[in-house]
């Protein structure tokens, strides 16, 4: 065999490396739709298994990465009250010094710094107390209404196939380009094998 045969053997055996998996990426989408072709049925992965994929999406989201247990705890935690007990102590201090007098006028007038010390002192002690509970009650009801799973789940599976595409792309773009790299590689490799194969036996 001529070198140019040679060459021409080695080119196109990289060329099908590449192709091939060019065209093994392009089918993790398309097509998009069902077709059949000789009586196959021919779909995209991630088109075809969508609603699986959300599904699983949804049970990662809602038990590993956005757990409500977690949640409860960062919420439930007394440090944040701490965090906002200078803001609800100006507010109750406001509220014993000046709002007091709209509501309950008479018995404004009985009451003085000392009594607003003390008064301020007992509001937060209790709300110290009852802040747990509350949080620890609201988080239980929000997670009976607020279902994440079944949330993420619908918006997964309601993805346009385009959508789906252009958010995998975008993640994935660089390593795609490395797979076909790779593809067109082991094309060379096998055209190298066989150019030497053929030169060893002629």
């Amino acid at each position: 065999m001529h070198w140019t045969g040679y060459l021409l053997t080695i080119l196109l055996s990289a060329f099908t490396g590449w192709v091939t998996t060019w065209v093994a990426i392009k089918m993790l989408f398309h097509p998009r739709n069902p077709i059949k072709i000789f009586g196959f049925t021919i779909q995209g992965i991630f088109p075809k298994n969508q609603q699986l994929i959300a599904q699983k999406l949804g049970q990662v989201v809602s038990k590993e990465l956005l757990s409500f247990d977690e949640i409860e705890q960062k919420v439930t935690n007394p440090d944040n009250l701490q965090k906002l007990r200078p803001d609800i102590e100006a507010h109750i201090d406001n509220f014993l010094r000046n709002k007091l007098k709209d509501v309950f006028p008479m018995l404004s007038m009985f009451i003085g710094d000392k009594t607003i010390g003390q008064l301020k002192e007992a509001f937060l002690k209790e709300l110290e107390d009852l802040f747990p509970i509350l949080m620890k009650s609201y988080m239980g009801k929000l997670q009976h209404d607020l279902d994440l799973e079944k949330i993420v789940t619908e918006k997964v599976n309601n993805f346009s196939s385009e959508k789906l595409e252009d958010i995998l792309d975008q993640i994935t773009k660089k390593e795609f380009q490395f797979l076909e790299f790779i593809g067109a590689f082991f094309g060379l490799l096998i055209g190298l094998v066989q150019v030497l194969i053929s030169a060893i036996s002629s």
